[in-house]
């Protein structure tokens, strides 16, 4: 599952897709382009891949797409994250991988 999210966040421009619905709420895509000076096909690629991670959804308003975040995708990642870090370390040790 955090594989393709952590494959999606890698992408600077994604990341600021994230924050810009995070802080906005549902955008459409003309507004997300706007706001971040980013052509049309070029976001439609980083809205396909951030879809695919399935941290963002679409809502139809009228004939309106708008993009909104699913931070509960990306909290998971993170705690997923979190927890795979926290194996192999003992009373607080970091792990180096030679255990």
């Amino acid at each position: 599952m955090s594989d393709g999210v952590f494959a999606a966040l890698a992408n600077p421009t994604r990341r600021a897709v994230l924050t810009l619905l995070q802080r906005n709420g549902p955008m459409a895509v003309g507004d997300i382009a706007a706001a971040l000076d980013v052509v049309g096909p070029t976001l439609s690629g980083h809205l396909k891949v951030l879809r695919a991670a399935d941290l963002v959804d679409t809502r139809r308003q009228g004939t309106t797409i708008r993009y909104v975040t699913k931070m509960s995708v990306l909290e998971g990642a993170i705690a997923e994250l979190m927890e795979n870090m926290r194996l192999g370390a003992r009373n607080g040790e970091v792990s180096d991988g030679d255990d």
